[in-house]
């Protein structure tokens, strides 16, 4: 079978992408080759000019093209509120939720050292040194509740120590959830964290 090489090409480079395997590569390729070719050169315009110009933010480590990036630069955010996440995407998802006022630091992972991550390499310094210099009344640690995530808030409360209010997010049963199809490790967590009813 003579397929195009260009169109291979195509379908690999989309491949790159999470949760494209060859099957939805060719379909993209086709669907752009095909229906689309005007969009499909905007995206790869758009593509081009994003990965050129948008870069981490000296201040928090967001995804932005201006420095520092725009939530940094809002006065009328809460200075003295910082939330402390793993990537970009967990700052997107917290801004999604328009509950939170504050500002950001976004740590490059989470420690990991089967995968050679250790403090050095997430930037915890740089977590210490901006806590230091900016002095927050409160630090969020917004991490995932897994080994990894649990070991770096650990790091980041003895690295704090007690010169500021370290607080976390709420864990347990989720809105909806059963407890019979709840594991075992976020039931204890929402027994150990349970707290009054209101009445």
């Amino acid at each position: 079978m003579s397929i195009s090489p260009l169109l291979q090409d195509l379908e690999s480079a989309l491949r790159c992408l999470p949760g494209v395997g060859p099957r939805s590569a060719a379909r993209m390729a086709l669907h752009l080759l095909e229906r689309d070719r005007n969009r499909g050169l905007s995206l790869a315009e758009t593509l081009r000019k994003a990965l050129v110009e948008i870069e981490h933010c000296e201040c928090c480590r967001n995804l932005t093209e201006i420095q520092p990036c725009r939530i940094c630069q809002d006065e009328s955010r809460d200075q003295n509120l910082l939330c402390v996440v793993a990537s970009p995407s967990d700052i997107l998802a917290i801004e999604q939720s328009g509950l939170f006022g504050g500002l950001y630091h976004c740590l490059a992972g989470l420690l990991s050292p089967l995968e050679g991550l250790g403090p050095q390499e997430i930037g915890l310094a740089t977590l210490f040194e901006r806590v230091q210099r900016e002095k927050p009344y409160e630090c969020l640690v917004a991490l995932a509740s897994t080994v990894e995530g649990e070991a770096t808030t650990h790091q980041i409360v003895a690295g704090l120590g007690d010169s500021i209010c370290v607080t976390r997010l709420a864990q347990g049963v989720p809105v909806g959830g059963e407890l019979n199809h709840i594991d075992i490790s976020t039931l204890s967590q929402a027994l150990s964290s349970r707290t009054e009813v209101q009445r």
